[in-house]
């Protein structure tokens, strides 16, 4: 049996997926707590490109859809247990250039208090031949 907890969790992750969808930062950035972190899938450490603090995760998510201004998570399916998730979800969109994205992946979460307080994404490497 699902916990409160574990409940309230998923459906957090079901609204900023559709908040992120919606391409409103504000209505993303609502989930987030002060003190949060992001992972984006992309950088020069390991773990990518860590964010630390709501203005840097805003200034982060606002470069992902400048990037991909028609970004869309389909397919999403999120898990949760206790202040732990998992989504899972395929990315589409098209960048400023037109070439157009097509790519399966993760995210990661922790909560504290109802709130993310880290985000770490994972995308699959597609190759282009």
């Amino acid at each position: 049996m699902e916990s409160a907890e574990s409940r309230s969790n998923r459906e957090t992750l079901e609204a900023v997926t559709a908040a992120f969808n919606a391409h409103d930062l504000d209505a993303i950035m609502a989930f987030f707590a002060e003190d949060c972190t992001l992972d984006m899938p992309r950088g020069p450490d390991p773990w990518g490109r860590r964010l630390v603090g709501r203005a840097a995760v805003r200034e982060g998510l606002a470069s992902r859809f400048a990037g991909l201004p028609d970004v869309h998570y389909g397919d999403d399916r999120h898990w949760v247990s206790g202040d732990l998730g998992v989504s899972e979800w395929l990315l589409t969109g098209t960048t400023p250039d037109g070439d157009e994205v097509r790519v399966r992946g993760c995210d990661h979460w922790e909560f504290r208090d109802g709130l993310v307080v880290r985000k770490d994404s994972y995308w699959k490497i597609v190759e282009r031949g």
